[in-house]
């Protein structure tokens, strides 16, 4: 199990994320507008680097949604590998088993 703080923190930062999106997305267009002039452009970068890091999303982790684990996390499933296997383990997921050979 992750700290409960690493957790609530990636889970602030998705808020942040959803709250701001709209706001980056206007920005990021107006920034890309070949027929802007040069000095709009910049006000605009810098009117996007005025907005809070955290509103970013490649700031975000993907965590297991189990246990909060970082890493070996399967996006499909939106757990990490450990958890994959114990659930698979006890059949929870359905056309998956464990294999041997």
């Amino acid at each position: 199990m992750a700290k409960s703080s690493a957790i609530e923190k990636n889970l602030n930062k998705a808020k942040k994320v959803k709250e701001f999106a709209s706001r980056r997305a206007q920005l990021k267009a107006k920034i890309k507008d070949s027929n802007s002039s040069v000095e709009d452009r910049f006000e605009f970068s810098i009117k996007l680097s005025e907005l809070p890091r955290n509103s970013s999303k490649i700031r975000l982790r993907n965590r297991c949604e189990l246990t909060g684990r970082p890493r070996g996390y399967y996006r499909k499933f939106k757990i990490s590998r450990i958890a994959l296997r114990e659930l698979t383990s006890q059949g929870q997921i359905p056309g998956m088993t464990k294999s041997s050979w």
